[in-house]
């Protein structure tokens, strides 16, 4: 049977017709996805670093509110900015308004070679291992291959396949991307509020821990001191707060974003304040601060402390979970900043297609998945990490300066939002952020040059794809 020819002017619409990316994420997707984000492993190691320079229980819990109102400050000047320019990409989009492309680029440089892709690599191995505490199958202690000083475990190929998983479930599709995080976040949520709730009600600790011993709430330092001890605790502080921006990276897929982003940009770093809180004031109800100070992983010392042995084993299982729920989110949102930087013409151009059946950024989540594969490979994730956290905070700082920038330079854009407490709110967060910083490369010179090092070793990287790509007209697709 001979088909019947479609006159070209039925045709044209579906054949011209661009792929865009689907606004898809509801509100309450967007708080879980922001605090899923934020909360990942870091809560469960970071106290033994904050109690080491402030061995005084309310010094302690004081750096972890610290923490959450420092970062709401820049919260309320990213919340402008999202409520100006509602696409994918976020952050990357807010400082290339502000700066050009260089400096956006060198931002999303320093997410994909460390930042974002050494979180899924660091990630997917911490679930790994964590879950071999429990099933032994895929424990760390079996070693597959050791060459060049490279180790590589059963815990190492686990995690592999976890971003594997990862990757193809937000290849093909936004909703199943959600739904895996969704679920996976509430599983955490469940297991820490039990650990949270049951160590308070029938917990074998002390509440004499929650005393100040020796000399005092200053510890006997003078205001200088004391606040360089109170920023070297932030440095770990600032990591485990790290991820509130995830959600302005995939504002094109937020529905009602000039309203919601801002909102889940809010909530979202009040309830995991919240949720830090609560489990320090549990860690320090099973342990004095000394002995947090002594133990890498306090959650486990923390559960045999309050119930028994056996519980710090199962405790590993919600661990995992965190870690898992937490690369689900650095894997579906990091790609959207790569697929903006692909449409500017300043990555691989391949990674600007948005895929026409799944409507994902298909390549641009694979490429992410590939590189953070090789990563976990190399087993310097979390080195590399340490590097570039200074990076991560001073670009956090230069966006909120990029805030007051804007409403000079680009009056004209609608607000649906303005920052809370403009100017002195985020101008405090520009302090704080610029003092920190200084403080770290002080205090940590070694990792603030080798930091530097990776963000400027994507200069000529830039100058490459800024010659031979072409921008592609429209930039970032507006979702539908």
């Amino acid at each position: 049977m001979e088909s019947v020819p479609v006159p070209p002017s039925d045709q044209t619409p579906a054949s011209e017709a661009k792929p865009s990316l689907v606004r898809g994420l509801s509100l309450l997707d967007s708080v879980l996805l922001l605090v899923s984000g934020v909360i990942g492993s870091s809560i469960f190691l970071t106290a033994k670093d904050i109690a080491g320079p402030l061995p005084q229980p309310m010094l302690f819990l004081l750096v972890w509110l610290l923490g959450a109102l420092i970062s709401l400050c820049a919260c309320f000047a990213f919340a402008e900015l999202g409520s100006m320019f509602p696409d994918s990409g976020g952050q990357y989009i807010y400082l290339r308004e502000a700066y050009g492309d260089l400096i956006a680029f060198l931002y999303g440089w320093m997410l994909f070679s460390v930042a974002n892709g050494g979180s899924i690599a660091a990630l997917s191995v911490a679930a790994a291992a964590y879950t071999g505490r429990v099933f032994p199958v895929v424990s760390e202690a079996h070693v597959v291959v050791a060459f060049a000083g490279i180790v590589i475990t059963r815990a190492h190929l686990f995690g592999l396949l976890l971003i594997a998983v990862l990757t193809y479930v937000n290849v093909v599709g936004l909703r199943w991307g959600t739904l895996l995080q969704n679920v996976s976040t509430w599983t955490k949520f469940t297991a820490m509020a039990a650990f949270v709730i049951l160590g308070f009600a029938i917990g074998k600790g002390h509440w004499s821990n929650f005393q100040a011993h020796g000399v005092g709430l200053t510890m006997g330092l003078g205001p200088a001191k004391l606040i360089s001890a109170l920023g070297v605790g932030l440095i770990a502080v600032f990591w485990a707060y790290d991820g509130w921006v995830y959600i302005t990276w995939v504002a094109g897929e937020v529905k009602n974003p000039r309203r919601n982003v801002p909102l889940a940009m809010v909530l979202g770093v009040l309830a995991v304040g919240v949720i830090y809180i609560a489990m320090n004031l549990t860690y320090v109800y099973a342990l004095p601060l000394n002995e947090i100070a002594a133990h890498e992983t306090i959650a486990h010392a923390a559960a045999e402390a309050l119930f028994s042995p056996g519980a710090a084993v199962w405790l590993s299982l919600m661990i995992a979970i965190s870690c898992f729920s937490a690369a689900a989110t650095c894997t579906l949102s990091g790609a959207r900043v790569y697929l903006a930087m692909a449409q500017d013409g300043v990555f691989f151009k391949r990674m600007a297609v948005i895929h026409p059946k799944w409507r994902t950024p298909a390549f641009s989540l694979i490429g992410q998945g590939v590189w953070a594969a090789v990563l976990t490979l190399s087993g310097r994730y979390d080195q590399l990490y340490t590097y570039v956290i200074y990076g991560m905070v001073l670009s956090y700082t230069l966006t909120v300066i990029a805030m007051f920038w804007l409403r000079w330079k680009r009056p004209e854009i609608p607000r649906p939002y303005r920052c809370t407490g403009y100017p002195w709110l985020p101008a405090i967060y520009v302090v704080i952020g610029t003092a920190w910083t200084l403080n770290t490369i002080l205090t940590r010179p070694t990792q603030a040059f080798w930091g530097t090092a990776i963000v400027l070793i994507g200069v000529p990287f830039y100058l490459f794809w800024k010659r031979s790509n072409r921008k592609i007209p429209g930039s970032i697709p507006k979702a539908q």
